[in-house]
């Protein structure tokens, strides 16, 4: 034991560094949770933002609902609305699904769908930001020269918008990873669900959720580093324009030519 604090320092080792299957098994849920919900909710996300953005009244009073609705309401009350408010209505949506030898449960289509429809709330509000703050000379130039709309946005737009896109998008993805935690009220056993088992088997509270904020860390960091590296490459056309930076790459031009 460790003082009066009742800890027990052998355990929290043992399981941080050599922890049963079952916590792998957890990471690994939490990982593929966040990444398949962060995908679909930039992608709904988008397109919520269009339809914000459209000049048809109907899609823009619709995203507008769409938001105050994910928006005003907090996670886990969504989460639990869609996994027990569906089934309690008598509509089953979540038959369990077989993707080769991988089952896909009811409660994980459930979580799933609920963090994609959340995220794309938020992400609409970036991406409409974003695209807004280009330009809109450059709207009228790509349609001057004969690109569709969609072209424009494909190829004009969206490669501009991305550049501020990449900061806000990096902290959403670290919010994801967090809030998979919420899953283990509809019995799903990622990666704090699982721990929140072993605690029930082993009464280790401390040690077990110290690892769990231990591990969440990791993901998070791990996750930092990727932003950054996205943040540089999209970043690497800027050119700073300054004369005290003209001055310091004046030899390096006249050295090549």
């Amino acid at each position: 034991m460790f003082g009066n604090l009742n800890l027990d320092p052998e355990f929290f080792v043992r399981y941080l560094f050599n922890p049963p299957s079952m916590v792998w098994w957890g990471l690994a849920i939490t990982i593929i949770v966040s990444a398949v919900a962060m995908a679909l909710g930039v992608l709904v996300g988008l397109l919520v933002a269009l339809a914000r953005m459209s000049r048809f009244a109907v899609l823009r009073y619709w995203a507008k609902v769409y938001l105050w609705f994910w928006r005003g309401t907090p996670l886990l009350v969504q989460l639990v609305l869609i996994y027990t408010g569906v089934a309690a209505s008598g509509i089953y949506m979540y038959p369990d699904l077989n993707v080769g030898p991988v089952r896909i449960s009811g409660a994980l289509q459930a979580a799933i769908l609920t963090l994609a429809l959340n995220e794309a709330a938020y992400m609409s509000e970036i991406f409409r930001a974003a695209i807004s703050a280009i330009d809109k000379g450059q709207f009228d130039a790509s349609k001057a020269i004969g690109m569709t709309p969609a072209k424009a946005m494909r190829w004009i737009i969206m490669p501009q918008a991305a550049r501020i896109i990449m900061p806000p998008l990096g902290n959403e993805v670290t919010l994801m990873i967090k809030s998979t935690s919420l899953l283990a009220v509809i019995g799903i056993r990622e990666l704090f669900g699982t721990l929140q088992s072993l605690n029930a088997a082993t009464f280790r509270t401390f040690e077990l959720f110290a690892i769990a904020a231990i591990w969440y860390l990791i993901l998070t960091s791990i996750m930092g580093v990727f932003q950054r590296m996205l943040e540089s490459h999209f970043s690497r056309h800027e050119w700073d324009h300054s004369p005290s930076k003209e001055k310091e790459r004046a030899p390096l031009v006249e050295v090549r030519n």
